[in-house]
């Protein structure tokens, strides 16, 4: 049975293209006490990717967390953002999937959904 992954891609709806340079963090729920732990820290690479966040074989069932510096982002860029940034909270039910999460971004807006 293949083994789960987890990975993310942002993308810049105002120009159309990859978000590069921008810093994210995957965060788990432990429970009881509802605390996050910090599992990961990236960059977006000028495709918008990064290395997975959950290599196969890591993803375990329970909430997770994506926090996008996304505020930091747009500075980089010139702009100012509306939102300082982006979280995605989301479930792993079953940790042998594979499960993307992407991230579409503009300086007033976001959007985001479960990818393959």
């Amino acid at each position: 049975m293949p083994s789960g992954s987890l990975t993310t891609h942002v993308l810049n709806t105002a120009t159309g293209l990859p978000a590069a340079r921008l810093a994210l963090r995957l965060a788990q729920l432990q429970e009881p006490g509802a605390q996050w732990r910090e599992l990961a820290q990236r960059w977006t690479d000028e495709d918008g990717r990064c290395l997975p966040l959950l290599p196969p074989g890591q993803a375990k069932a329970g909430t997770y967390k994506l926090h996008f510096e996304t505020a930091a982002y747009w500075e980089s860029l010139g702009y100012s953002s509306f939102y300082p940034f982006v979280e995605v909270v989301f479930t792993i039910t079953d940790p042998t999937q594979k499960l993307h999460v992407p991230l579409l971004i503009s300086p007033y807006s976001y959007t985001t959904y479960r990818g393959s």
